[in-house]
């Protein structure tokens, strides 16, 4: 068997390849997965930080403005009609009982409407985190359907908002016993909210002047 003799020129070339083989098969092993590798997570990772400090002061530097914004909205939202006039629930209960009343006062068009039984709810206990303090009343009638329908619409559809809930409606079984048209009993509960208190601003506290008195500190 002839035994294959390189000349020294590709000798060279091939003690060349397999050298570079050999520092790659060592970069990999022993430097790139144990110390590049590393820094190029670190230095990843230092990026996305300081993307996200960016963010951070760019919000903090909008902070004054939006405060501002948030004071506007405030007042705004104290001064809407959109709340009931009355000072606290209690009396917010008694508007809403009176509301209901002049309600059905005005919408008789169509038919009969009563007012039956009408009674304020318990007010919710107070919640330290929520700005809106809720009134409502349990209110019973004993309408025909087009005023009934005019009556709710009325309640609903104006300022303040009033909310509606617990709506159920049946027809007076002893008006049909009697020959009458059947009325329909209609019970809900009727709420609304009372605008946010406004919290009063504490007075910064006087500067001691124990010192200008001549008194120890």
């Amino acid at each position: 068997m002839r035994q294959l003799v390189l000349k020294p020129r590709d000798s060279r070339i091939a003690a060349v390849l397999l050298l570079l083989l050999a520092l790659a098969l060592v970069y990999f092993l022993f430097i790139h997965w144990w110390f590049v590798a590393p820094l190029r997570q670190v230095d990843a990772q230092m990026a996305e930080l300081r993307d996200t400090q960016s963010r951070y002061a760019a919000a903090i530097a909008e902070k004054p403005q939006l405060q501002r914004r948030i004071a506007e909205l405030g007042a705004g939202q104290a001064a809407s009609a959109a709340f009931l006039p009355e000072a606290d629930p209690s009396a917010a209960s008694a508007g809403l009982m009176q509301r209901v009343v002049d309600a059905v006062g005005t919408h008789t068009a169509g038919g009969g409407c009563e007012v039956t039984q009408k009674m304020p709810l318990p007010n919710p206990p107070e919640d330290d985190n929520s700005p809106y303090r809720k009134a409502a009343v349990s209110i019973s009638l004993r309408c025909d359907m087009e005023p009934l329908v005019a009556v709710l619409n009325a309640l609903e559809q104006g300022t303040p908002y009033l909310f509606v809930d617990d709506l159920s409606l049946y027809r007076n079984p002893v008006a049909a016993q009697q020959g009458n048209q059947p009325s329909l009993e209609v019970q809900f509960t009727l709420s609304g909210y009372v605008r946010p208190a406004r919290t009063p601003v504490a007075a910064p506290p006087a500067p001691d002047n124990g010192a200008d008195n001549g008194e120890a500190p």
